[in-house]
């Protein structure tokens, strides 16, 4: 046996209602923006995870495709995002039924402004 000391990286961290919220907000605000000016203004700026999200929230499989992302992948990526390390394994062991709905109620957001 090794005498490695073993590595802990602590309590993984779960996300608040606050972190969705802002989050939420963060997406909604890229989406507007894309709605309002385009891809190419902001696409340069953006984290390709970013870029897919905001994708997946505007329909723009164009846009996915390019990335080599699908809904699934989105998903995946959030999932951790939206409800820490260990429940988005839950989720995605799911079915990310979790993801998909929190998503779902930002599109509406969206659409509701359109």
């Amino acid at each position: 046996m090794s005498d490695a000391k073993r590595i802990s990286w602590g309590k993984p961290r779960k996300p608040t209602d606050a972190d969705r919220d802002a989050l939420r907000e963060d997406l909604l605000t890229r989406a507007r923006a894309v709605r309002a000016d385009g891809w190419d203004t902001h696409r340069p700026e953006w984290t390709a995870g970013q870029v897919a999200a905001v994708a997946y929230l505007l329909g723009d499989l164009d846009v996915l495709t390019e990335l080599e992302e699908s809904e699934g992948t989105v998903l995946s990526r959030y999932a951790a995002e939206l409800f820490g390390f260990h429940g988005g394994r839950k989720d995605i062991e799911a079915g990310l039924a979790g993801t998909q709905a929190w998503f779902d109620t930002v599109r509406k957001a969206l659409g509701a402004e359109a």
